[in-house]
């Protein structure tokens, strides 16, 4: 289990979460996702989710992704507050589902986005960040 205060442990695994990021396939649907997938209506997360979607590999790969990321901190294997820090990509993907997460559950499964939503209320620097993100995400709605 991680100490309250990261340790060399935390740290190699952060590492480790950053590298897969850097995948050729990973940077591709992180490029989707982070700046063409901007959902208005719960409609936007359904059509996404369809198979023959373009950017259906781009939603399925980055959000387990960050579901297995958070995961690790969810369960004490790593310090939350750092991988948090340091992840932020992933509450800003999960910022964008968030306001449609009942009815992501309702339709797929009700533990859907577990971790992702544990990041944002059990570590207080996830909590600040995923403000941070919703803001980003509004804004960027309104213009």
């Amino acid at each position: 289990m991680s100490a309250e205060k990261p340790d060399y442990h935390d740290a190699d695994l952060v590492l480790r979460v950053y590298e897969m990021r850097r995948e050729a396939k990973t940077r591709e649907a992180r490029d989707l996702l982070n700046f063409q997938f901007w959902p208005k209506s719960y409609d936007d997360i359904k059509e996404v989710q369809k198979f023959d979607n373009p950017m259906n590999f781009a939603w399925r790969q980055l959000m387990t992704y960050w579901e297995m990321v958070f995961g690790m901190a969810r369960n004490g294997i790593v310090n939350a507050d750092y991988l948090t820090e340091t992840n932020a990509e992933g509450l800003f993907h999960f910022a964008k589902v968030a306001p449609f997460l009942e009815q992501v559950r309702a339709d797929s499964s009700p533990m859907a986005f577990q971790n992702a939503e544990w990041a944002t209320t059990g570590s207080e620097t996830g909590r600040r960040l995923f403000g941070y993100m919703q803001e980003a995400i509004k804004k960027h709605n309104e213009s």
